[in-house]
C-alpha cells in the first residue's frame, strides 16, 4: 500500500458537485486526492467509474476510495465485484465509522440524490478517520475474502 495517505475518489454525472466538495475537504485534510471521475454532467456510466477507483485501491495505489452516483447503490456494486474490494454505501456517519472499524472497508459509497455536502463530509471524515478493529472482526473479514475468487 502506498505510504502517503491517498483516496481515489470518482463518481457519475449525477454528484460532479458533490464529488468535487469532497475533493476540497479531504486535500484540506492532507490526503492527497487521485479525481478520476468526470468533468461534466455529461450523462456517463457508473459502473466503470466505480471500478475504475476500486481497481486503484485493490493494486495499492490508493489507500481508500470514494464513490458517489445518485443513490450510492449501483456504483458501489460494481466496486465490489473488483477482488480484495469491501465498499460500503452509507448515509450516516456511525454506519461509515463502523464500517471501517468492523468490516475494514476500503471503499466508501456514497448517494448524491440521498444525502447533502454537509452530511456527506461529516460521512467522508468519519469513514478516513475510523481503524479496523481487527480481533473477532478480522475472522469475520477473513471469511468474506474466499467468496471473491
Amino acid at each position: 500500500m502506498t505510504a502517503n495517505k491517498s483516496v481515489a475518489l470518482s463518481s457519475d454525472h449525477t454528484a460532479l458537485e458533490l464529488r468535487q466538495a469532497i475533493a476540497k475537504h479531504i486535500a484540506a485534510l492532507g490526503w492527497k486526492v487521485v479525481d478520476i471521475g468526470p468533468t461534466t454532467t455529461e450523462s456517463t456510466h457508473y459502473p466503470k467509474h466505480g471500478a475504475a477507483a476500486a481497481r486503484l485501491v485493490a493494486s495499492g495505489d490508493c489507500n481508500f476510495g470514494i464513490i458517489i452516483c445518485g443513490t450510492g447503490q449501483g456504483i458501489m456494486m460494481a466496486a465490489n465485484k473488483v477482488a480484495g474490494i469491501r465498499c460500503g454505501v452509507c448515509s450516516d456517519a456511525f454506519s461509515a465509522r463502523m464500517t471501517r472499524q468492523h468490516n475494514d472497508a476500503n471503499m466508501l459509497s456514497l448517494g448524491a440524490r440521498v444525502i447533502g455536502e454537509g452530511l456527506a463530509l461529516d460521512i467522508v471524515d468519519a469513514f478516513l478517520t475510523a481503524k479496523f478493529e481487527g480481533g473477532r472482526h478480522a475472522t469475520r473479514v477473513d471469511m468474506i475474502e474466499p467468496s471473491e475468487s
